[in-house]
Parts: structure tokens; C-alpha cells; sequence
């Protein structure tokens, strides 16, 4: 997540609270949703960006979760998402997911 999409992230959130915002990410490996996900939650790991110590608690998914899926419109996700769920490691994302929220 770069710079730019924390500072945006961060404005979302002054501007509207977390109360009503949720994070979907779309990282297309464990890793690097994991590292997303704990930046939205507890601040910038890398202590680089303006999330840097800024725990913001939001909940964070992935697309690839089913939970998202039942969600988007089944035509749109196939066009968006489909080929993914295929080539993309879903089990190891949603593990990580699912640890991260626990």
C-alpha cells in the first residue's frame, strides 16, 4: 500500500469515522494482504506512511473471501474477480484474513 492510498485511507477516515467503512483489498498473494491489512488495523508496519502509528481498527476482507463474494453482483464478479479466484492462492489469503481479524 502505497503512500498515497494511506493518506486517502487516513482522510476517509477523519472526514467519516470507522464506523461505517470497511477495507477490501485485492493483494494478490498472503503476504502482501496480510501487510495491507495489519496497515488499516494497527498502523503503517513500516512506519513510513501517514498511517504510521495510526491504528485505526478498520475490518478488513479480501475479494477473494466468500463472505465479499455473496456480496458483489455474481455477473460483475466473474468479469472483475473470476479468473483470480483460479490463479490466486484463495485459502492462504483467507487464512491470513481470517487471522488477522481474530
Amino acid at each position: 500500500m502505497d503512500l498515497e492510498d494511506q493518506g486517502t485511507i487516513k482522510k476517509a477516515v477523519d472526514d467519516n469515522g470507522t464506523e461505517n467503512l470497511v477495507v477490501v483489498l485485492g493483494s494478490p498473494d498472503a503476504e502482501g494482504a496480510e501487510i495491507y491489512a495489519e496497515t488499516v488495523t494497527k498502523g503503517d508496519p513500516t512506519f513510513a506512511g501517514p498511517l504510521a502509528g495510526v491504528p485505526l481498527g478498520l475490518p478488513v476482507y479480501h475479494i477473494l473471501e466468500d463472505r465479499i463474494k455473496e456480496l458483489v453482483d455474481p455477473e460483475t464478479y466473474q468479469q472483475q474477480v473470476g479468473m483470480m479466484e483460479f490463479v490466486l492462492n484463495k485459502e492462504a489469503i483467507t487464512a491470513a484474513m481470517e487471522k488477522l481479524r481474530q
